[in-house]
């Protein structure tokens, strides 16, 4: 599978439903790169760095975490550069690898996520880590002619929900931000969804990108949440 270019400067690696693995998007500046979630696993950032080196482009200097849920930090360890996470996601991460210490945790991944079955067939450890970086409110990167705005939002899937807005291209990555909390029970927040649906609608973008369907128009997805409420 390669990379599919969304604008001149933002390319994404498409979610594979099989084993749920989310979506990963690179952005090119003109000094540095910037790459959207980590993975579900080593293999996972092994074939988006071959999609990458495809397209002639260099592996990410940054990489940017959403939220904590393994599909997108399990492959942080094997990640180029320098990771970038809120400082709530690294507490959730720390728990992980608390949790990860004591060796029947990954088979009880398995049992609990046939799709965390599928990715970690042949395994039999985790390597979680926490990021190089973190912050706790929002924070800018600028790539070179590029920027990306990174920032924590109030969100119904995980509170330490992080979005990225890259204003010359007029693009929103949510990540899994708009559905519900499955680590506690499917719950969905209408108070925190609401919230999110204002922070979309203030923001001036073209495309929001979410983790796990294809890109949307700004309008389509507000459209959309707004049946859910």
């Amino acid at each position: 599978m390669g990379l599919n270019r969304l604008t001149d400067r933002i390319y994404y690696l498409e979610h594979e439903p099989e084993t749920d693995r989310p979506m990963l998007a690179y952005i090119r500046g003109d000094k540095w790169s910037l790459a959207i979630d980590a993975g579900y696993s080593s293999s996972h950032v092994a074939d988006f760095y071959r999609a990458i080196e495809a397209e002639h482009l260099k592996k990410p200097d940054f990489t940017v975490i959403t939220h904590w849920h393994y599909d997108h930090t399990f492959g942080m360890h094997a990640v180029s550069g320098v990771s970038i996470a809120h400082e709530k996601t690294n507490e959730f991460l720390k728990k992980q690898q608390e949790e990860a210490e004591d060796s029947g945790y990954i088979e009880a991944l398995k049992r609990e996520d046939i799709h965390f079955k599928r990715e970690y067939a042949d395994l039999d450890r985790l390597d979680i880590v926490l990021s190089d970086l973190e912050f706790s409110d929002r924070m800018t990167v600028d790539l070179g002619g590029m920027t990306a705005r990174i920032f924590h939002t109030e969100a119904p899937h995980s509170e330490d929900t992080v979005c990225i807005y890259i204003p010359e291209e007029k693009v929103l990555f949510l990540g899994d931000s708009t559905s519900e909390d499955f680590f506690n029970d499917g719950y969905m927040d209408r108070d925190k969804l609401a919230s999110l649906i204002r922070t979309i609608r203030s923001m001036d973008c073209k495309y929001c990108i979410l983790s796990h369907c294809e890109p949307l128009g700004k309008e389509d997805l507000l459209c959309y949440l707004e049946s859910i409420l």
